[in-house]
């Protein structure tokens, strides 16, 4: 390192970023489609004044009650969306793409993996959890194809909007290509998954009607919503950090 020129230092760390990103991208992916929605859990429960009953639909409210209750993969899938949009702005559509083709054939691997360990013959008596393995397999082939539909569809979605919106504003307001593509692609992935998901049986008993569906895309999509907004200043934050290392081959820059 110390024989190196500055200009190789600043490519090592370029690459050393784009790896960073890319790592963060692919482990909230994998792990969002591993757990999926093999348990729902509540991020809060408000009581309702009667100026607040108005506002919120009776469909995702019980009397007086609103519960935000989501998939645990959910917690994981928005960091994908703040990485794709680092690396969209600072290395450009064709890179964020190309992560996105990676994760997608990542988990075509994964499943890959999975089947032969399946087909593969037990050795009596040394498996540890085979009724878990085996519950688990079952769980994530339906899961993690649905999920693989809408992920390649959102994410893509999300590169492009992204890019469309930074053409538009010649680089600037940042604020508006992030929220304006993540808002949009994560409706897209959360009607996208759970739909999938109702059709295959994949949820839970309870959920035999379009109706609590409908409660849990809402709430799937209003947890990606708040989180596409408290991102917006992590992704300022991290194009100022990083913009020494910003390589997007367009001539839109945002601190140009």
């Amino acid at each position: 390192m110390d024989n190196q020129k500055p200009s190789d230092v600043s490519s090592y760390k370029r690459d050393a970023l784009f790896l960073t990103l890319s790592g963060i991208f692919l482990t909230a992916l994998v792990l969002g489609n591993v757990i999926g929605t093999t348990k729902f859990v509540t991020i809060f429960s408000v009581e309702l004044s009667g100026w607040m009953r108005t506002l919120v639909p009776e469909l995702i409210r019980e009397e007086n009650t609103y519960t935000m209750s989501v998939p645990v993969g959910v917690i994981a899938y928005p960091f994908t969306f703040l990485a794709t949009d680092l690396l969209s702005e600072l290395y450009g559509r064709k890179k964020a793409q190309l992560v996105v083709w990676v994760g997608f054939w990542m988990n075509v691997f994964m499943l890959f993996l999975m089947t032969v360990n399946h087909w593969l013959p037990n050795t009596g008596g040394v498996s540890g959890g085979l009724d878990l393995f085996e519950g688990v397999y079952e769980f994530m082939i339906g899961n993690t194809i649905a999920s693989m539909i809408a992920y390649l569809v959102a994410q893509t979605v999300d590169v492009r909007l992204f890019h469309f919106w930074k053409r538009l504003t010649q680089g600037k307001h940042l604020w508006l290509r992030n929220n304006a593509s993540t808002t949009v692609s994560q409706l897209v992935d959360s009607t996208t998954i759970l739909t999938i998901l109702f059709i295959a049986g994949n949820l839970g008993e309870e959920i035999d009607t379009i109706g609590k569906l409908m409660i849990l895309i809402i709430n799937s999509y209003l947890f990606k919503f708040f989180f596409a907004l408290f991102d917006t200043p992590l992704c300022y934050l991290g194009v100022k950090l990083f913009n020494d290392y910003d390589e997007d081959p367009s001539e839109y820059s945002l601190y140009s």
